[in-house]
């Protein structure tokens, strides 16, 4: 049977501690024959995108072009509040 993995092999293949796999076995995609538990190609894809991290910020992260012709911000015309203590100025 191609295509599955055991322990050791998908550790390898993920580059991450056999341990870690184990620890985490509830959360991750995978078969289970009795006490025999296989990883699959998909199985491995799946958790690959499931620990992938993507940066939001920095040189790296990938920001979201401004669409042109897009309305405003419905609350950017608020503005902060006077500081306390302060009064406020009527006009």
């Amino acid at each position: 049977m191609s295509g599955r993995h055991t322990y050791p092999e998908a550790a390898e293949i993920l580059r991450v501690e056999e341990s870690w796999l184990r620890r985490h076995i509830r959360q991750l995609p995978h078969s289970k024959k009795g006490r025999k538990v296989t990883f699959s190609d998909a199985d491995l894809d799946r958790i690959d995108a499931l620990t992938h991290y993507e940066p939001t910020t920095g040189p790296l992260a990938v920001a979201p072009l401004p669409q042109l012709g897009a309305t405003p911000n419905p609350l950017s015309s608020l503005r902060p509040l006077p500081r306390r203590g302060t009064a406020l100025q009527r006009a």
